[in-house]
């Protein structure tokens, strides 16, 4: 009975998370800078390795290439190495830019506008060209009204002093651009034993997170792999919202619970987690991870035995089959459900547990240990639970 109301919720939250990715609306990026530059190694320090390994290009231009993957809601628009002369060159490229940015804001196809610009350079060169400047000052110009936003992004800040004086190089061209970013995009091993460990990556995860438009911000949090910080705060954001829910309830008769007691908004937060955290939505994966988590709290928090295990925790709330929870109690049991939740995940994400401990007889322990343990903490000392 359990492994099948475990399974309904699993089934449940699956659904709901594909339902999350589906309608996520695409993020569009353009990526611009000289050759060399290590945009290839940028993209993939800001989202994994998925789309650029596997994404199919279609070329838009002679010179501009829109690369995406099915299911995956992000497109990149790729150019070659600009040059300072030849057939890539910034008079060139920079016309086909502008024309492939007005064409996707009138196009007429919706989610179609390109939504921010990262322009590479290169801070071990120790150069910004004027020429670049002009490039970027000539796109500002001619996308005016657009609310395009440009970031400029120093990658290969092996030196951050050297970084710091090409910055200040930078801002004296005096340029539209939202912020200049050094980062060093992956571990850069100098000798035996010396590496320069990655830096900066994190920093332009929170500023592209906030100047992309509203609508498109869920869309990246969920696809970005730089800064973990981010989906913590969304997905708290989103268990705020259920327990206030859960509270304005009032009150939820348990003993009618067995298939229940994750009412819809409940189903919702955790898929909204789930999304927020970027899990694939493959079944597999999913069913490992919610299996693991919920699956594992389920003993606790679903069917008959959370009225014998739960309420015992509080004092004066009773265990008879017609007991029913106040709505402060209903928010303290969403709410520390959705930290569990959150604690699990980001466990996963820094590696300190993979998918294979969630379904041991230890790793389930340990999740219902937690959730046990969270509950108990919300208890006043009268014994009523914390709103």
């Amino acid at each position: 009975m359990a492994e099948m109301l475990n399974k309904e919720v699993v089934d449940k939250i699956i659904s709901t998370v594909k339902e999350e990715f589906e309608k996520m609306p695409k993020l569009n990026i353009m990526v611009l800078g000289k050759t060399g530059v290590g945009k290839s190694t940028l993209i993939n320090s800001i989202f994994g390795d998925s789309l650029v390994r596997t994404g199919i290009g279609r070329p838009v231009t002679s010179d501009i290439v829109r690369v995406e993957k099915k299911d995956f809601p992000l497109a990149l628009y790729d150019t070659p190495g600009l040059e300072l002369r030849g057939e890539n060159d910034f008079s060139s490229l920079s016309e086909q830019v502008i024309k492939v940015i007005k064409d996707c804001f009138t196009d007429d196809i919706e989610g179609n506008e390109i939504h921010c610009i990262l322009y590479c350079v290169n801070t071990a060169s120790h150069r910004f060209e004027p020429s670049e400047a002009a490039l970027l000052k000539k796109i500002a110009d001619k996308i005016k009204g657009y609310n395009v936003p440009v970031i400029i992004v120093m990658t290969q800040s092996f030196s951050k002093k050297d970084a710091e004086n090409l910055k200040k190089v930078i801002e004296a061209e005096n340029m539209p651009v939202s912020a200049i970013v050094p980062v060093l995009a992956k571990d850069y091993v100098i000798d035996a034993g010396i590496v320069k460990k990655a830096y900066g990556i994190d920093d332009l995860a929170e500023i592209m997170a906030q100047i992309l438009p509203e609508a498109i911000q869920d869309t990246f949090i969920a696809l970005e792999k730089a800064n973990l910080a981010l989906k913590v705060r969304k997905a708290r954001a989103i268990v705020a919202t259920a327990a206030t829910g859960a509270a304005a309830a009032g009150a939820i008769p348990l003993p009618m619970a067995d298939a229940a007691v994750l009412v819809p908004d409940q189903i919702a937060m955790l898929a909204g987690i789930t999304a927020a955290f970027g899990f694939p939505v493959d079944q597999g994966t999913l069913m490992t991870v919610i299996s693991g988590t919920i699956g594992s709290a389920g003993a606790t928090v679903l069917g008959r035995t959370v009225v014998s295990n739960l309420l015992k925790l509080i004092p004066g709330a009773g265990t008879a089959a017609g007991a029913a929870i106040s709505g402060a109690t209903a928010a303290a049991i969403t709410y520390t459900l959705g930290e569990v939740y959150i604690q699990i995940l980001t466990k996963v994400s820094h590696g300190d547990m993979n998918m294979a401990d969630l379904n041991t007889d230890e790793g389930r322990a340990q999740i219902s240990k937690m959730f046990l343990e969270s509950i108990k903490m919300k208890r006043k000392p009268n014994g009523e639970i914390e709103e």
